[in-house]
């Protein structure tokens, strides 16, 4: 019995044990279902922020035209030189327009000239335009500024003919300032300084005679004829005229006849920037006995380098490098693009640069556009009235424009104005206006 009741209880403990042992272990851990669809996960997913892309900026282009090769390349060198310098400043930027410029070669060709410009506006897309150098350029390109309604500001270019040309029809206002006067408005300088001269006793010449001289162009006709006119009414006779091509070379011939004449006066201009100190070089290898007035003899940085010694006495109108500033700029000039800069060309080319991005600003600040109309419009609304002038130049203390002198600047002591100068190894020293001369007129042994 006892066995058979260990029997038993034997069985049971092993019957518990084979259960115990038998229990299922915890199921592992499984993957959350996917979503029945991507397109129910997207739906239930929360947005992911994600940044805008910026706005391309808006796009003025400016044609600056200037003589980027032939005659007067040198100039258009100093002009690329001197904008881009203007423009760095404000990085290419006015509002939220980037200024892309369109540099336009006018080769001191008005066909060619012409011919770029056009294609300037009608295949590059310039909205308005900047600078000019070469006079005889002008009056064709204002034809295509009224055309195609494309303000240009500042254009160098300057002749009695194209203040007509301004003044005959509202179509030209497009051109909307000349960057020079006209020459008459110069010249009367170098009359006074002379005459000035003659009636202190520095000089006592034999004659009242001039001869008048240049190339043959808008630009040194029309400077002829002013200074000229002006003469004659203080009492002088033109005794003689001679005029040669833009690119020429030899000068021998025309300064032969000059010296024929004896005057003791030659008094032009050249806006061959090459050609001129050539010119002047070869007068005295000719053995012109003259007192020369060579107008425009500094318009590049370097004519000392091609005149030499024979420029000592000639007589010129051109600023100068006559403030911190100004010569801060000539320096960072010279640095940056290895050529010396002339106030003439750079510097007049900087300050009028600068004065069309304050214009610029003022049409945006007032427009919030920039475009061909609403910069004429602000031109005309601002600059022309005299409100909107340039007092932070390097050259002049004011860039003012008025009703009475458009489309010239205002021209007097203050405002546009060139001091008149005479060259010793190559520095020019200031004889006229009285206020800020250096030194007595000087008469050169030869000429007395």
């Amino acid at each position: 019995m006892k066995q058979r009741i260990l029997s038993v209880v034997f069985a049971v403990i092993l019957l518990a044990s084979l259960a115990a042992g038998c229990t299922a272990a915890p199921a592992p851990t499984q993957p959350a279902p996917p979503p029945a669809s991507t397109e129910a996960a997207v739906a239930t997913e929360a947005p992911v922020a994600t940044e805008a892309p910026a706005a391309e900026p808006k796009i003025l282009k400016v044609g600056v035209l200037a003589p980027f090769t032939g005659p007067s390349a040198r100039v258009g060198e100093e002009f690329k030189g001197a904008v881009t310098m203007a423009f760095d400043q404000i990085n290419w930027t006015v509002g939220d327009y980037k200024i892309e410029p369109v540099w336009i070669d006018g080769e001191s060709d008005p066909e060619k000239a012409t011919r770029a410009y056009e294609a300037a506006i009608t295949r590059d897309g310039i909205q308005v335009g900047l600078l000019n150098w070469d006079a005889s350029e002008v009056i064709p390109v204002m034809e295509l500024s009224a055309k195609y309604k494309v303000p240009h500001f500042f254009a160098m270019g300057t002749s009695e003919d194209i203040d007509v040309k301004f003044k005959s029809d509202a179509k030209y206002a497009f051109w909307m300032g000349k960057g020079w006067p006209t020459p008459s408005k110069l010249t009367i300088n170098y009359v006074t300084a002379l005459e000035d001269a003659i009636k202190n006793g520095l000089w006592a010449p034999k004659a009242k005679q001039v001869v008048l001289y240049g190339n043959d162009d808008e630009w040194s006709r029309g400077f002829t004829k002013a200074i000229g006119g002006q003469l004659k009414d203080a009492g002088w006779e033109v005794v003689g005229e001679e005029y040669v091509p833009v690119g020429e070379t030899d000068f021998y011939p025309m300064l032969t006849k000059i010296k024929s004449l004896d005057a003791p006066l030659m008094a032009g201009t050249m806006d061959d920037a090459a050609g001129f100190p050539a010119m002047i070089k070869q007068a005295r290898e000719v053995g012109v006995n003259s007192l020369i007035v060579a107008d425009g003899l500094g318009w590049v940085g370097e004519w000392y380098n091609m005149a030499g010694e024979a420029s000592d006495y000639v007589i010129d109108q051109i600023p100068g490098w006559t403030t911190p500033k100004a010569v801060a700029f000539k320096d960072e000039f010279t640095k940056r693009w290895g050529i010396e800069p002339s106030p003439s060309s750079a510097g007049l080319a900087y300050d009028e640069a600068n004065f069309f991005i304050k214009v610029l600003q003022e049409t945006f600040k007032d427009k919030q556009e920039l475009t061909s109309d609403s910069i004429f419009m602000v031109g005309k609304e601002k600059m022309w009235t005299g409100q909107l002038t340039y007092t932070d130049g390097i050259l002049m203390k004011e860039y003012k424009f008025t009703p009475d002198t458009l489309p010239d600047m205002l021209v007097g002591k203050g405002y546009f104005v060139f001091p008149v100068i005479q060259y010793f190894g190559g520095v020019g020293k200031t004889i006229w206006p009285d206020e800020i001369k250096e030194q007595d007129l000087q008469v050169p042994p030869y000429a007395k």
